[in-house]
Order: structure tokens, then C-alpha cells, then sequence
């Protein structure tokens, strides 16, 4: 196979195109754009520039691979089986596709199993190196006779896979995905046969059950009961009882032929209930920083009554295993050693959130010296904020990021005219991307209906021809629009260019299953953890991603953009794509338990992950800075998730100096900020005794300087400790905390930490407690000038103080339970009330709602806030969220003067009741509290998500308690 063309490079290249050949006619590239309206923003449906293409000469179809069983809508691609239908190098076949444990590839006569578990490895242990577990085949299954000249998809899930195999007589299906030991087949017009490299060493054969040793390998064959095997010449077939089902299962490596006996006896009680659906739903606990993801399998039964299966999984599955134990022996991989699960239909795993932020706090350079070295070098930056390299998606995005950054320190150091100048630039080039008017041909997004993707234009590296790294891209796009829509959240509504940055998300990785226009999680590889690049995935290796930290600046822009503008549900998407990853990176950039890389390979950490191994290098350099720097940048407050292991930052670093024989000498700012998450007395001293370094082109001497100098002043990383906000951090340095915490809305917040830590953060600000305390700016404090089509953002109305006047005789108590019939008072008998599934997303909209209510209540109002503890139980169901809202109409006029809506809570799968508290926090709140003068206080109870029913416990548990007295 020819040398892949490499995806990512670090120079600057124009993109030249005459013509666009689309059924046999050339159309200029250049033709003028025509424009779809998204607020008052815009893009194209007219193509621009290149777009995807295949093989064959109808490249331009992707569905031409495609069944016509298969899911309508979009395409799927960069995943680990999109060389399967996204042919590039091989018209009718795929390259080979790394499942785990098993790698198969495709051919006329059926599909190949390799179960290779010997590590090639190549390079030195100094210098670039690579590990691969590559394809060698073990055996191939198929049909009799069977010539397919091609081999088509005939459907996926959310991590299998479906070929399909037609010669006009004989046809074949099987289903293959992550972590399945199994594949799954159905066939039709011949014998099922299994050939295989070498005479088969058969170990056991008996009625519809054969075992068989290929390659050090063991494998068990399963045909439907009454059937059996043959063994001929090196081919092992079955008539299958004239029943055309039968599957295949990859046996972990055993110690005895007993242990290998038993597992197949185990395996075989599941052998015949194929699996035909995978899906992953997550929920986000705010209260407790919690992720809980449940993987869910869906099994047809063949034959018999079992709907159970086998499954193994991942290192960064099984750390986290939540509910289920796993079983040994394991399987090898090219991500270490993969445990088993047996007789289970989902399994979930719990993991912590850590928190982001969106700059480290001015703890240590937010006054005297340090204050006029940091003002100095934002000075230098507000001529050119972007400092931009390029005009192509790539290079637009790494200035938006580098303005970003500048403007969030500026507004913390009061430095207005920087912060202004940072944002003013920002908003015109977002505005100007997000703006598709008519002739315009280059900084504008297409929309291509028939790949089902937005493409920018200039593009570059296969951005637009191989839909690569979109994720990269337009994450610099979405962070740098959360940054602006924290100072002027007029133009981030959707009404006006809000709902360009959602359909950026959407597009790279769409958080909605329900939207058709675009593939859900398009680059996020939702059983692996992580994200793939490449949109073809057509590569020996299979599919490869270098920079996983550019990967979680896409995760951690949703977080912030969900934060800032009150959509949850794109905060959640941002959870779960963040923590998950962050797990992943940890196992497989950096193996940081030193348990997956092979022993000789000798690196702490790959520049790259392929589907079947890792490199320690790049596609563009071969410089250790940079195959290590690459999986650094870009630096924020949203990769504080490297500095969770300070032990390991050091040996990382370490390596990169053995490595490059000395300190480094390019990208040394890069390098020096990840060093500081390790040892920031070390980076402060390297950056001090360098000023003259050349900053990494996305970078500022203002961001490095301010990044190395806070982290020297508050120390480490604390995972011990984790904020119910997702805008949160903690940092150790010497045995003493500080606490982090910061607020993009216009209302003040308190943040509560699981020691108990609470901090108060106002509008717009970033605080801080524990061994430093400080505040930022106000966001709603200098709103910088907006352009002509932008009319600057209103304050929020003030807020009324509390009337001063004497209630009424107060009726009854602050404290309210929730009761039978729908009643606000006195505690009850224990009772329960169901609360409807919400089958849809209905968060902050009260539907189906269970309403309970108060009137006549004559109160003084102390000033506080409304309090609450509800009993809530999903049961076992996955995915539920019960929200709540608050009103009060003061004087029982029928007009809502104060309306809370808390946001939503996601309850976990295991039967028994959780307490959801106003920790969870407001999502919206309109109005102002006073006196309740024959007053009504009213509680809506409802699910916001979740396809299941929930119970509330009434009565005497759930407990309303009223700011009153």
C-alpha cells in the first residue's frame, strides 16, 4: 500500500483547485455561495471548493457501499470500520478493521479473523518507534462457492458493524463490533465454511460445537443445534441444518485445556443469541460530578431462550466497571489487556468529572512585578490578538484560540482595552465564517446533504476531500464563541449566530440522535473512548488520531459552551465526551500505569494511536518536542486533565529530554506549560531563563507567562476533590487547597465542593479560596463595542430589594412536604407518585408534569434561597433526568412574580431512592422574591429526559423549604 497522505502538517500550504467533476461535468469551485439562513447567520448549499470522494467513478455517493437495509441518513465515517464503506484504496473490499480482541479484514469468498497477539515493533526506544498488532490472518469464514465482487454494509450501531457478501447465488452477513468476541453470521445458497491457515488443530468436536487451535490461537465454531461439523483439507464446514445462522467466537488465551473447555461451555450458553444492537447512553451529575455510561447490547435469539452475551472490555472500561465484576483470563490487544464479562446485556461504568476552566486564576501574577510582565505582554498582543498563520479552518481556529486566551486573562488583570480588542477580533472573524452571503467563496461553511457534513472553506488537511479532523478544527471555532458569548451573549443567541456554533458541534460530533442531518458522534468512537481523525479510515493500520489533546479542546468548548448559554444538553455531550476521553488518553497516549504499551517498546507515551498499535512519532516531524507536544496542545483551562497524574507529567517530560538529548528548543512553551502541571517551579525557572523562546504558533508570551506563574503559586492538580460545577478546579502546592470556581452568567452562584468547601463566585467572575482569594472581572461590568448588525447586549434589569413592609399573620410553616393530591404542608404518611418518561428532551419545559401546591400563605421573606430535598428513583432505568420548578405569586393574583427552574437530575440505574437538592443549581430564574401576602407557591415535578418513568417519594420525604419565616 502507498505511504498514507499524511492529514495533519505544520506548514502552510495554499489549497488549489480548478474544477470539481461532478457525473462527468466540470464545475468551477468558485461558484457563488447560496445562502441557508441560521439566525443571522449563514451557510452555503452551493459546493465551494472539493468535496468527499471515494473510489470508483461514483466516489461521489457514498451510499454506493450501502445496502438498501441500511439506516437512512447520513453516513457514518471516521470510525474503526469506515474503510469499509468508505472505500479509498481498494474498490471492493475494506482494509483490515481492528474490532478488539478480534481484527478481521474483507474478501470475495468471506471475511477475515486475525487474533494476532505479537506486537511488531520497529524504531528505537530514543528515537521514532512504532507497535503494531498488525492483521494476520488466523482464518476466514464465508459460504461454499461464494465470489462476491464486492462486499457492501448492510447496517451499523453505535460500535458493530454489519458486511454484507452477494454473488447473485450464495449471499453472507455477519455482524462484527468492539469488544464482541464473537461475529455473527447469517447465509444463504451453500455451506457455511471456515478455512484456515495451516491444518487446523481441533481440540474438540461434538454435535453442533467445534474448538480448533489456528496460528496459537483458539476458536470455537457454533452451528445451530441437529447441525455439525466437517473437517477436510484445512476447511471446516457445516450444512447448518438447512437453518442459515451460526457464529464464530475468539477464545482468550487459557493455561489448560480444562480452563479452555470451560470457557467454551460458557461461551456456547450465548453463542446463539446474536448481537444486534449496541447504543451508549450517559448521564451528568452535577451535584456529584459524577459520569455514569451504560453500554447496551440488543441480542435476537437464533434459537433457545438466552438474550444475554459475551463481551470484553477496555482498560478504561474496566477501571471504572461500575455494578458488574469482570472474569480472567483476558485478551491481548493493541490497548493492553481487555476483561470479560459473560451472560450480560449492558454493563456501566462511573467515572468522575474533574472540572475545567476557562483560564487558571491571577493568583500569582495579579500584581506588583509579575502584574507589569504580564500587562506587558498583553500589550504586545492587542494589534494582532489571532496572529494568524493561515485563512484555511486550521489556522483560523488556532488564532481564535490564541484570542481566547488573551481576552479571558486581560478581563481577570482589569486590562479592558486587550480584553476588547481580543473579543472585537473574535466576533468579526466568527461573524464573518458564520456569514454565507452571495458570491462569497472562501471563509464560509457548505453544507453537503449527501455526505451529510459542514465543510469550512479554504479547507486543509483533508478536511474537506477526506472529512479529517473536523474535531480539531472547529473546536477552537466553539471555545473561542464561548469566550464571546460570556461578554455579549446577544450575538451568541441562537437568533442571531448561536445556531452556526451548534451546527459546527453537530456536525463533528452530534449530540442528538433525533437530528438527521448529520451522523451521531461523528469522530468520537464511542465503545473505544476516544476520537478517530481520519474520515476513510482506509489504512493498514486501520484508523489513527495524533493530537488527543486538540480532541478534548473540541470536548471541553462544549462544556463551556453549554455552561455559558444554559444548553445542558450540549454541556452533558461535553461531560461525557471530556471525562471518557480524558480515561482513554491515560491508558493510551500515556499509558501512565505502564500496563499497555509492550515492554520493548520503551516509551512513556505515543505521539499516535492507529487501530492496531501506537507510534512514538507524527505524520509532519520527527522531533521528540513535537511527537510529544502534539498531544499537549492547545493549552488551556480545559486541560487541566494532564496534570492529573504530576508523577507522570515528570517521567513524560523526562523522556522528552532524554529523547532530544537536552531541553527543548522548539515549541518550548507547549512543552514548558505541561511540564508545570508537574513540577511549576522547574517551568517557571526554564521560562525564566529563556525570554528569548520562539512562541508554537497558537500560543502568546502573555498566555505562557501567566499559565507557568499561577500554576507555581497554586501548586498541583487535587483529583481528590471535585466541585458540583462543571466551571471548577482545585489545586494543591504544599498541603494547602485552592478552590476554583467560575461563573459565565449573569447571576451570582455558590459552588460547593465534595470536602464541603463552598465559595461564592459573583456574575460574570472567576473566584478563588482556600490558600489565595481573588476575584475577577465582571463580564456585565464592560461589555467591549459590537459591530454595525450586533446592537450591544442590555444589562439585566435590576433587582428589587426585598419590601420592607410587615406581612400579613403568617399561615402555616417555611417548611412544605410534597403530598398525596397534589398539596404543599405538613408531613404525611410515606406515599410515592410516578413521574411520567419524558420520551424526548423537555428540559426546562415542565410536561406531563406532577404539580403540587400552596395557597393562602401569609410569610416574611428572610432573604434567602428556596431549599429542597426530593426522594427520586429511576430504578434500573438508564438515561432518566427529573427536573423541578419553583413558583411563587405573592399575592395570589394568579401572576408568577419569582419562577425557579433548577436543572435536571440525573438519576442513576440502580433501584433506590437519591436526594435531588438545589445544589443542582438554577437553570433559569426570572422574577424577585418579597412577601408572600395570601401568596401561592407552586412545584411542578416533571422528567426532562429519559424514556423511562420515575418515582417520588411524598408524604413525609420530599421536603420543600421556603425562604420565610
Amino acid at each position: 500500500m502507498k505511504p498514507p497522505v499524511p492529514h495533519r502538517r505544520w506548514v502552510l500550504a495554499a489549497t488549489t483547485a480548478l474544477a470539481l467533476i461532478v457525473g462527468g461535468l466540470a464545475i468551477p469551485v468558485t461558484r457563488a455561495a447560496e445562502a441557508a439562513p441560521v439566525g443571522a447567520g449563514s451557510y452555503t448549499t452551493t459546493p465551494v471548493g472539493p468535496l468527499p470522494s471515494g473510489c470508483g467513478a461514483m466516489s461521489s455517493n457514498p451510499r454506493q457501499f450501502a445496502t438498501a437495509n441500511a439506516p437512512t441518513g447520513p453516513i457514518p465515517t471516521n470510525d474503526w470500520w469506515s474503510s469499509l464503506l468508505w472505500k479509498r484504496t481498494d474498490c471492493s473490499f475494506s482494509e483490515p478493521l481492528h474490532a478488539h480482541p478480534i481484527s478481521y479484514d474483507t474478501f470475495g469468498d468471506g471475511l477475515g479473523f486475525s487474533g494476532n497477539s505479537t506486537p511488531a515493533i520497529s524504531g528505537t526506544a530514543t528515537g521514532v518507534g512504532e507497535f503494531h498488532y498488525p492483521y494476520v490472518q488466523d482464518i476466514r469464514v464465508g459460504v461454499a462457492g461464494l465470489a462476491a465482487p464486492l462486499v457492501k454494509v448492510d447496517g451499523w450501531t453505535d460500535w458493530t458493524v454489519s458486511p454484507h457478501w452477494s454473488d447473485g447465488t450464495r449471499t453472507m452477513r455477519a455482524t462484527i463490533g468492539h469488544g464482541l468476541p464473537f461475529a455473527y453470521f447469517q447465509t444463504t445458497g451453500g455451506n457455511a465454511q471456515i478455512s484456515t491457515a495451516g491444518t487446523p488443530d481441533v481440540w474438540s468436536n461434538s454435535g453442533a460445537t467445534i474448538g480448533f487451535r489456528v496460528n496459537g490461537h483458539d476458536y470455537v465454531g457454533f452451528a445451530p443445534s441437529g447441525a455439525s461439523w466437517t473437517v477436510a483439507s484445512g476447511r471446516i464446514s457445516s450444512t447448518l441444518a438447512g437453518r442459515g445462522y451460526f457464529s464464530v467466537a475468539l477464545l482468550p488465551p487459557t493455561s489448560s485445556a480444562t480452563e479452555r473447555a470451560a470457557l467454551a461451555a460458557t461461551y456456547g450458553q450465548y453463542a446463539h443469541a446474536h448481537v444486534t444492537g449496541t447504543q451508549v447512553s450517559y448521564a451528568y451529575n452535577p451535584a456529584t460530578s459524577g459520569l455514569t455510561t451504560t453500554y447496551a447490547f440488543t441480542t435476537t435469539a437464533r434459537e433457545g431462550t438466552a438474550t444475554q452475551t459475551v463481551v470484553s472490555l477496555y482498560p478504561h472500561q474496566w477501571k471504572s466497571l461500575s455494578g458488574s465484576t469482570a472474569i480472567t483470563p483476558t485478551y491481548p490487544s493493541a490497548r493492553g489487556r481487555m476483561k470479560v464479562l459473560t451472560g450480560v446485556n449492558q454493563f456501566r461504568t462511573a467515572m468522575k468529572f474533574q472540572g475545567i476552566l476557562p483560564e487558571l486564576p491571577a493568583v500569582g501574577d495579579g500584581s506588583g512585578g509579575d502584574l507589569s510582565t504580564l500587562t506587558g505582554h498583553l500589550a504586545a498582543t492587542r494589534a494582532n490578538p489571532m496572529d494568524q498563520r493561515g485563512n484555511d479552518t486550521y489556522w483560523t481556529g488556532k488564532g481564535l484560540g490564541r484570542a481566547a486566551r488573551i481576552a479571558e486573562i486581560a478581563d481577570q488583570v482589569n486590562d479592558t482595552t486587550t480584553r476588547d480588542s481580543a473579543l472585537n477580533a473574535i466576533r468579526s472573524t466568527l461573524t464573518d465564517w458564520f456569514t454565507a452571503s452571495s458570491g462569497k467563496t472562501s471563509r464560509v461553511f457548505y453544507y453537503d446533504n449527501t455526505w451529510g457534513t459542514l465543510i469550512g472553506y479554504p479547507a486543509s488537511y483533508g478536511s474537506d476531500q477526506e472529512l479529517n479532523d473536523h474535531h480539531f478544527h472547529y473546536g477552537y471555532y466553539i471555545a473561542a464563541a464561548a469566550t464571546l458569548a460570556k461578554f455579549d451573549p446577544t450575538w451568541a443567541a441562537t437568533s442571531r449566530y448561536g445556531g452556526m456554533v451548534d451546527l459546527l458541534i453537530r456536525d463533528a460530533n452530534n449530540y442528538r440522535r433525533d437530528d438527521t442531518r448529520f451522523p451521531y458522534l461523528r469522530d468520537f468512537d464511542i465503545y473505544a473512548g476516544h476520537d478517530w481523525a481520519s474520515g476513510h479510515g482506509s489504512f493498514g493500520s486501520g484508523n489513527n488520531q495524533e493530537s488527543s489533546s486538540e480532541g478534548m479542546n473540541f470536548a471541553s468548548a462544549l462544556i463551556q459552551w453549554g455552561q455559558t448559554t444554559g444548553d445542558t444538553a450540549v454541556r452533558d455531550a461535553g461531560v461525557f465526551l471530556y471525562t471518557t476521553q480524558a480515561a482513554a488518553i491515560q491508558e493510551y497516549w500515556f499509558d501512565v500505569s505502564d500496563q499497555n504499551f509492550p515492554a520493548a517498546f520503551g516509551h512513556s507515551t505515543v505521539g499516535m494511536v492507529w487501530g492496531d498499535g501506537g507510534a512514538y512519532a507524527t505524520w509532519f516531524s520527527a522531533e521528540p518536542e513535537m511527537i510529544q507536544g502534539i498531544n499537549l496542545l492547545p493549552v488551556t483551562g480545559g486541560h487541566l486533565y494532564l496534570g492529573n497524574n504530576p508523577a507522570y507529567v515528570r517521567t513524560n517530560y523526562a523522556e522528552l529530554v532524554r529523547n532530544n538529548g537536552g531541553q527543548p528548543t522548539v515549541w518550548q512553551d507547549i512543552l514548558w506549560q505541561f511540564q508545570a502541571l508537574g513540577d511549576p517551579d522547574a517551568a517557571l525557572a526554564n521560562l525564566r531563563a529563556n525570554p528569548g523562546y520562539t512562541p508554537e504558533e497558537g500560543e502568546s508570551r502573555a498566555h505562557t507567562f501567566h499559565w507557568i506563574r499561577n500554576l507555581a503559586a497554586l501548586g498541583n492538580v487535587d483529583t481528590t476533590v471535585t466541585g458540583n460545577h462543571p466551571l471548577s478546579a482545585v489545586f494543591s502546592r504544599n498541603g494547602a487547597r485552592t478552590y476554583v470556581a467560575s461563573n459565565p452568567t449573569a447571576a451570582p452562584i455558590t459552588v460547593t465542593f465534595s470536602n464541603g468547601t463552598t465559595l461564592s463566585v459573583g456574575a460574570g467572575k472567576t473566584a478563588t479560596t482556600g490558600a489565595y482569594t481573588w476575584s475577577g472581572g465582571n463580564a456585565a461590568g464592560g461589555v467591549p463595542p459590537t459591530t454595525p448588525t450586533d446592537p450591544p447586549p442590555t444589562d439585566p434589569p435590576p433587582t428589587d430589594p426585598p419590601p420592607t413592609t410587615t406581612p400579613p399573620p403568617a399561615t402555616g410553616g417555611p417548611t412544605r412536604y410534597l403530598l398525596p393530591g397534589g398539596g404543599l404542608g405538613a408531613a404525611g404518611g410515606a406515599a410515592t407518585t410516578t413521574v411520567a418518561a419524558a420520551n424526548g428532551n423537555h428540559d426546562g419545559t415542565p410536561t406531563n408534569a406532577q404539580v403540587f401546591t400552596a395557597t393562602g400563605l401569609n410569610l416574611a421573606y428572610t432573604g434567602g434561597q428556596t431549599t429542597f430535598d426530593l426522594f427520586v428513583d429511576a430504578g434500573t432505568a438508564v438515561g432518566n433526568g427529573v427536573q423541578v420548578r419553583i413558583s411563587y405569586d405573592l399575592t395570589g393574583n394568579g401572576s408568577w412574580e419569582r419562577v425557579e427552574t433548577l436543572r435536571y437530575f440525573a438519576t442513576d440505574p440502580v433501584p433506590g431512592y437519591e436526594h435531588y437538592t438545589q445544589n443542582a443549581g438554577l437553570s433559569t430564574a426570572t422574577g424577585t422574591l418579597g412577601a408572600l401576602s395570601n401568596g401561592t407557591v407552586r412545584v411542578e415535578v416533571w422528567s426532562a429526559i429519559g424514556n423511562n418513568p420515575s418515582t417520588v417519594g411524598i408524604g413525609n420525604q420530599s421536603v420543600l423549604r421556603l425562604p420565610y419565616s
